[in-house]
């Protein structure tokens, strides 16, 4: 496993060398959104039980935060790799596409973390906010953050230059985690609507998370955690499969 560790250290170093881009930047886009909307919205939006509003929306702005920046990094290092013609470096070194597919994986949840952890931090500098199952909030963080870093890898194997993955960001990813729950709970939706999101596996994460902070959720725990691991060996799967090939890798 010596090429996991080289590959993974360097993808790990490749978003640290910049960190100020990379983790700095989204956890301050995270506090802007705190400060705005729960400003706004503090009293005309309820969240769970007796917690007010801004404590609900620190664990959907956490998760986000996860989610956005392991998509973000394992899909940008590979299409900047795809596009100067690097890669071929990577693919002529003894490294075999699932030591390939857990180095890029694996950083890119270590980045979505140390993400929401930032953001955590800086939140609670303001706002408390209970930790009732703490390991079920660390459960569904990982498993985001492995979920959408697999999802990123696919979607620069996919693309063929910037436009095409800003196009699969913009159009995909956003939408659905900004229509998952972040800034409100379901049930304040009607019933077209509250039935859509469950068709959204981000919900499933975003609710799972927020399970572990307040010991409540829209949706039963462990029902969002069997769609999430699901999404996670689906979408593994499709990857492993597409590295394997060499598919708009080896050309």
């Amino acid at each position: 496993m010596s090429g996991f560790g080289t590959l993974f250290y360097k993808e790990v170093l490749r978003f640290w060398k910049v960190s100020v881009q990379t983790v700095a930047a989204p956890v301050l886009t995270s506090l802007l959104y705190l400060v705005i909307f729960g400003h706004a919205l503090e009293g005309r939006v309820r969240g769970f039980g007796d917690a007010s509003y801004s404590s609900f929306l620190v664990p959907g702005l956490v998760m986000m935060s996860v989610l956005q920046n392991a998509f973000a990094n394992s899909s940008s290092s590979l299409i900047q790799s795809k596009i100067t013609g690097n890669i071929v470096f990577t693919l002529l070194s003894p490294i075999s596409y699932a030591e390939f597919f857990a180095a890029y994986t694996g950083a890119a949840a270590v980045r979505g973390l140390i993400v929401g952890m930032g953001v955590l931090v800086a939140t609670l500098a303001f706002i408390d906010v209970p930790l009732a199952a703490p390991l079920w909030a660390l459960a569904f963080a990982v498993l985001g953050a492995a979920l959408l870093g697999a999802l990123g890898l696919l979607a620069a194997i996919w693309s063929e230059k910037i436009d095409q993955l800003a196009v699969f960001q913009n159009f995909v990813i956003l939408p659905a985690t900004m229509l998952s729950g972040v800034f409100y709970s379901i049930h304040a939706l009607p019933p077209f609507w509250r039935g859509l999101s469950h068709a959204n596996p981000f919900f499933y994460m975003i609710d799972g998370f927020r399970y572990g902070f307040f010991g409540v959720s829209d949706a039963p725990p462990l029902a969002s955690a069997a769609v999430v691991l699901t999404s996670l060996i689906v979408v593994s799967f499709v990857s492993l499969t597409l590295l394997k090939s060499g598919y708009k890798l080896r050309q």
